[in-house]
């Protein structure tokens, strides 16, 4: 399996009244893209890859079960990993969609 089926399925019903929702396996997961710009991805690993504001990334990184994304040895401000422990309920799911499908709304699309 190369993402978490349930929570695949938790994000799809969360989405499910946003429009321009697509998905597309990316980042060794399930992305879910609006107007082409990434909010969130389901990992392989159970968590989630999250994209949210740059300037929220401090704040972001001070909860728990957060860190950094790293790619290639390389880390971005905004784009962060919610441990599997950080989304377990319907309302911790909810509360990361949320702040990356709002920072994804501020994108132009693609």
């Amino acid at each position: 399996m190369a993402y978490d089926e349930d929570l695949a399925d938790r994000l799809r019903e969360l989405l499910a009244d946003e429009v321009a929702v697509t998905e597309k396996k990316m980042f060794g997961g399930l992305a879910f893209l609006m107007n082409g710009n990434m909010c969130v991805s389901g990992s392989r690993k159970g968590g989630l890859l999250v994209r949210i504001d740059p300037a929220d990334t401090d704040a972001a990184l001070a909860r728990p079960h957060v860190a950094l994304m790293k790619m290639g040895g390389r880390t971005m401000a905004g784009w962060i990993i919610v441990a599997p422990d950080g989304v377990r309920t319907r309302r911790e799911v909810a509360a990361w969609l949320k702040r990356g499908v709002a920072f994804a709304k501020t994108l132009p699309p693609k």
